[in-house]
């Protein structure tokens, strides 16, 4: 029997069966180590095998698709901030001023890079701009983000010299990997293009573990403690109307600039992603260490958020443009 179109897909019950394992049993300890471990081995492989997969023109096509990664980066480094200052008379009685302080926080980080790319490969968007845009994103965002917390969250600026490790650390994790695969392309290429489910499983297995051990984090650090439910409850609408206005007109702003379809999906993925990889580290540099805590929980909330929701929304993008290709195969057999 056909499952009503009313009742989620199987990989958003899983999600929510991470979410609920990771409340109820998070891992830390060694067993943490260990899904952090598995996380960076499984995000490795799908950057190995997407970089098998990619043609070297496919690659250059994305380096110079410079109007997408400049719409990109407006709303990651100007949209994001202006929407928490905007915003602020509204959504700050909802929560703590502290609580606030890191909602502005969240607005000046960078994009993630391993789950935006994931959700647009997921999606069937333009991966090669999205790998070049996360990925600047995030290196720029070591630049960029203290200059912004100097403007938009501080009085005065802060030390940020120890955040420049992340750019060895994604280099390593993400752009090693990937540049092994394209090189291996010509021995293993056609091998990855003829078992794309080999991909979509890296793709959807890669986002559970870091789903997993990102909330898990946010447990063990007392994300169900440190604030009253009130506050909690308000925290979560705040992050809900951030996303949700990200979403929102990262798409029209597509639409509106004539993109098409795949670089639609990579402006929406890429543009409305904030990292907590690079906010946590940024954070502990930038902010006194008594008060990490507070400002980092509105990133923990809205990074899972994020996830959610945009793994709802890659598969419905991925319906799309399958049934779009039905569509366009069925008029051509037609023509025929």
């Amino acid at each position: 029997m056909a499952r009503s179109r009313f009742l989620p897909d199987n990989f958003t019950l899983a999600l929510v069966s991470v979410v609920t394992l990771a409340s109820l049993l998070p891992a830390s300890g060694r067993v943490a180590h260990f899904f952090e471990g598995l996380t960076t081995v499984a995000i490795g492989l799908l950057f190995f095998l997407h970089g098998a997969k990619l043609s070297r023109e496919a690659i250059m096509a994305g380096i110079t698709h410079w109007r997408l990664h400049l719409l990109v980066f407006a709303a990651t480094f100007i949209l994001f901030p202006v929407l928490g200052i905007a915003l602020k008379p509204v959504l700050s009685p909802l929560v703590t001023p502290d609580l606030y302080t890191g909602v502005l926080f969240l607005c000046v980080l960078p994009a993630t890079v391993q789950s935006a790319i994931a959700f647009t490969a997921m999606a069937r968007g333009n991966m090669p701009a999205a790998i070049c845009s996360a990925s600047a994103s995030t290196l720029l965002g070591v630049f960029i983000t203290p200059v912004l917390v100097n403007l938009v969250v501080l009085p005065h600026g802060g030390n940020a010299s120890s955040s420049f490790d992340s750019i060895g650390k994604i280099l390593l994790q993400l752009m090693v990997p990937f540049a092994a695969g394209h090189l291996l392309r010509p021995v293993i290429g056609k091998w990855v293009q003829k078992r794309a489910a080999v991909l979509k499983f890296v793709d959807q297995g890669s986002i559970l573990l870091v789903v997993y051990t990102a909330f898990s984090a946010a447990v063990i650090e007392g994300l169900w403690k440190q604030i009253p439910v009130s506050a909690l409850l308000g925290l979560l609408l705040v992050c809900a109307v951030l996303l949700a206005l990200a979403l929102t007109l990262t798409t029209l702003s597509a639409r509106k600039l004539g993109f098409d379809k795949a670089d639609e999906i990579t402006i929406v993925f890429c543009g409305s992603k904030k990292s907590l990889a690079s906010g946590i580290p940024m954070a502990k540099v930038l902010f006194a260490s008594h008060a990490v805590g507070a400002i980092v929980l509105p990133l923990m909330l809205f990074h899972q958020m994020q996830l959610m929701v945009c793994a709802v929304l890659a598969q419905r993008y991925a319906r799309r443009v399958s049934d779009s290709s039905v569509r366009d195969g069925s008029l051509e057999v037609a023509a025929k």
